[in-house]
């Protein structure tokens, strides 16, 4: 699933290419694109014809484009969602959902799904913010993220680190593969308990994982197939970087031990079994002991 640095390349060439285009058209080719407008895709589409894009914003892995109404299209990539900017003459991909025709004649916009696990949908008077994503925390990126606040709800949580900073509601952006990255930097498993974290750690912590995150950004995000790539169609560059996350068997870049592979939430985690040895089991420290 497309994490942050890849939600937000996707944002910039978005901006980029439709701020400020009043949308002539919208087709929905498959219902489930659009299963979260409760009033069907006939409306969607209907509702948007001659509405312009005044910005695109991104919450986590949420993205929304405000809208001159004072509404906003609001969506989510899922596992394989992406949205390509194409010429009327591109043949559309196997898998088309949504088109977006633009009043200007200019570049499409195709929202593309092999899954379908994706999605669109209309927040009325959502343009600065939809009230559908408002559950969702801050980024570390975004500036009104509070550090403080993250740590103090980290240290609190009575369940493993990864678990944790995976969990949208405390921090948003994070996945799979950043969170098994940072947690390798910070040298900590990611069954260590929460409430076991000293302060300096879970700073420590936090900045690892908007550290690598910010690194992915700048390589464009990290393309394992072909179901991510940002608006014109190029995948990321970041899995070069990777020093666990799918490299099960190979040696850490930082000890040489042989890289982990261990089954978490109906995935996988990716470790090195010396810099990250597995936590002890112990009882869960209270909350009075962990706010000393």
């Amino acid at each position: 699933m497309p994490e942050l640095p890849e939600v937000e390349t996707v944002r910039q060439g978005l901006a980029r290419w439709i701020n400020g285009r009043t949308i002539a058209a919208v087709e929905v080719l498959h219902p489930r694109a659009v299963r979260r407008h409760a009033a069907g895709g006939a409306d969607f589409a209907a509702v948007l014809v001659g509405r312009t894009v005044t910005d695109v914003h991104r919450r986590g892995k949420y993205l929304w484009f405000a809208l001159d109404s004072g509404d906003a299209i609001f969506g989510h990539l899922g596992m394989s969602g992406q949205l390509r900017l194409v010429t009327a003459s591109t043949p559309p991909a196997p898998h088309l959902r949504v088109r977006f025709t633009f009043a200007d004649g200019g570049p499409q916009l195709h929202f593309v799904d092999q899954r379908t696990f994706g999605g669109l949908a209309l927040s009325p008077g959502g343009a600065d913010s939809p009230a559908e994503i408002a559950h969702i925390a801050r980024d570390p990126f975004d500036p009104a993220f509070d550090p403080d606040g993250f740590v103090a709800a980290l240290r609190v949580r009575r369940t493993g680190i990864k678990r944790a900073i995976l969990d949208q509601t405390l921090v948003s952006g994070v996945g799979n593969i950043y969170a098994d990255e940072a947690l390798w930097r910070a040298r900590l498993h990611g069954e260590r308990l929460c409430a076991g974290l000293s302060r300096p750690l879970a700073r420590n912590l936090l900045g690892h994982v908007t550290d690598v995150m910010r690194e992915a950004l700048q390589e464009g995000g990290t393309t394992f197939d072909t179901l991510y790539v940002n608006v014109n169609g190029e995948g990321g560059y970041f899995d070069r970087s990777l020093a666990v996350y799918g490299r099960e068997g190979e040696p850490c870049r930082r000890c040489g031990a042989a890289i982990r592979r261990e089954r978490f939430m109906n995935r996988s985690s990716y470790s090195c079994p010396r810099c990250q040895p597995r936590p002890r089991r112990r009882a869960v420290p209270s909350r009075a002991d962990v706010a000393r």
